[in-house]
């Protein structure tokens, strides 16, 4: 399993390094069918990655967010194992020249997650877990310093733009929260999360590429999430889900109690 995390870890750094970094502050980017973002380097992250992982592991297929959509849904319903890839998780903010995206990359087998890695490379930060061995960033340990804070206290990640309007507006209006912030990529929100940095998560529609890595990382530290319907947050379909999150275990019962999450 360590060796595993190792070439991963260094299969994705210098794919990043090559493909990312080289085009951040000059890729222009078009516009995708559903509104989202895909530059050049969208595409060149994918394939330098899909090429060194069929390299590696040749009898895996990968599922990547630039693939066509019929052929990601057709791995989700053949393949037993799968590699699930966003090659640039932020797009938005990457085309913008906000430095805040990653790379993530999950091993889904039999319907669950079992190894998950999102490399950060302006912050040159890997997060990554492995099922039932726990999770870390850069070979510390996350999610061993809980830190235990009131609701009113917490500083919250939220993408109101996701979410019902009238969720959207009871959170502008009365948060609960004592501040919040939306840094645009998911896969990082998730990271953040986990590593102790902020202390809740909300989201209202959220793709497998997005979270599939990161909600193992998350859950590997010890942290709780839901759909907003009390769902488990992970399901092998191409479907959006929705996410409330926290690391403390407490925290995360006030947060689902505020949020009316169904019992």
């Amino acid at each position: 399993m360590k060796n595993n995390l190792e070439s991963l870890h260094r299969l994705l750094k210098e794919a990043a390094q090559a493909a990312l970094l080289p085009a951040f502050l000059h890729s222009q980017s078009s516009e995708k069918a559903d509104g989202s973002l895909l530059t050049a380097a969208d595409i060149a992250m994918q394939q330098r990655v899909q090429s060194a992982l069929q390299t590696l592991y040749a009898e895996i297929p990968l599922l990547g967010e630039e693939s066509p959509p019929a052929e990601q849904q057709a791995l989700l319903d053949s393949a037993e194992r799968l590699w699930i890839l966003d090659p640039l998780d932020g797009t938005r903010n990457f085309a913008a020249g906000f430095p805040f995206f990653a790379v993530s990359l999950a091993l889904l087998e039999a319907g669950e997650v079992r190894l998950g890695m999102i490399y950060d490379p302006v912050r040159d930060e890997c997060f990554y877990a492995a099922k039932n061995q726990g999770a870390w960033c850069n070979g510390q340990a996350l999610g061993k310093a809980t830190v235990h804070i009131p609701l009113a206290k917490s500083l919250a990640l939220i993408d109101f733009k996701r979410l019902p309007p009238a969720l959207a507006q009871r959170l502008s209006s009365t948060p609960p929260y004592a501040s919040q912030r939306s840094l645009g990529s998911v896969a990082l929100d998730w990271c953040w999360l986990a590593a102790g940095r902020v202390h809740l998560y909300l989201h209202g529609a959220q793709k497998l590429w997005d979270y599939a890595a990161a909600s193992l990382i998350l859950s590997e530290a010890g942290g709780s999430a839901l759909t907003l319907a009390g769902d488990a947050v992970l399901q092998p379909s191409l479907a959006p889900r929705s996410v409330a999150a926290a690391l403390d275990a407490e925290l995360f019962q006030q947060w689902r109690d505020w949020l009316d999450i169904p019992r």
